[in-house]
């Protein structure tokens, strides 16, 4: 994806809007890595507002397709069945194992002034994250990450916004995802053991 860069007398401006007037224009400069531990391959770990509540540990994946809820979020909501509605489709999990949906629930997700209605589909599955929001809610606010800069920027009010990551609960979810992996034989044996 490609992206403009705000110039730099821009940045933290308000824009006035004209009628016609196109949305700010969204992008990262090395600016942006301030405050990020560099050179990382981390993913972008987030607070969001969501339903009411501010839910730590929400992995931003652009590549994902659906916004998906875990079982802890789900049991802090304090959501029940009957809260949510049937869900006919199928997930495959990273694993490449089917995952057993419980159902699906729209709640909001606030982030600074805008809502946005998301459709999570929830899953009983265990993830270091307790949810993942994806493309429907990105395209939604309008919004574009980056985990390379570890942040989310997003048009709002006239101004670009910004979601900061936090690397250091990326790096927690990675080693939960580690610990709970089952051991593996390894992927290729030779008989002198080398």
């Amino acid at each position: 994806m490609s992206v403009a860069r705000l110039p730099a007398e821009a940045d933290n401006c308000e824009f006035k809007r004209a009628k016609g007037m196109a949305s700010p224009i969204l992008g990262f400069s090395d600016e942006d890595k301030v405050g990020t531990v560099q050179p990382h391959d981390d993913v972008l770990v987030v607070t969001l507002r969501i339903g009411g509540y501010d839910v730590k540990r929400v992995l931003v994946d652009q590549d994902s397709v659906v916004e998906v809820m875990y079982p802890d979020l789900y049991k802090g909501l304090k959501l029940r069945p009957k809260d949510l509605t049937a869900c006919d489709s199928s997930l495959v999990s990273f694993e490449g194992k089917t995952v057993t949906l419980k159902g699906q629930i729209r709640l909001p997700i606030q982030t600074g002034s805008n809502i946005v209605e998301v459709d999570f589909i929830v899953v009983d599955a265990y993830s270091p994250y307790t949810a993942i929001v994806a493309r429907p809610w990105l395209h939604a606010l309008g919004a574009v990450s980056s985990t390379l800069h570890q942040k989310m920027k997003y048009p709002s009010e006239g101004r670009v916004k910004e979601v900061i990551g936090d690397q250091a609960m990326a790096w927690q979810c990675m080693v939960f995802a580690i610990s709970r992996r089952p051991s593996v034989e390894p992927s290729t044996s030779t008989e002198n053991g080398l």
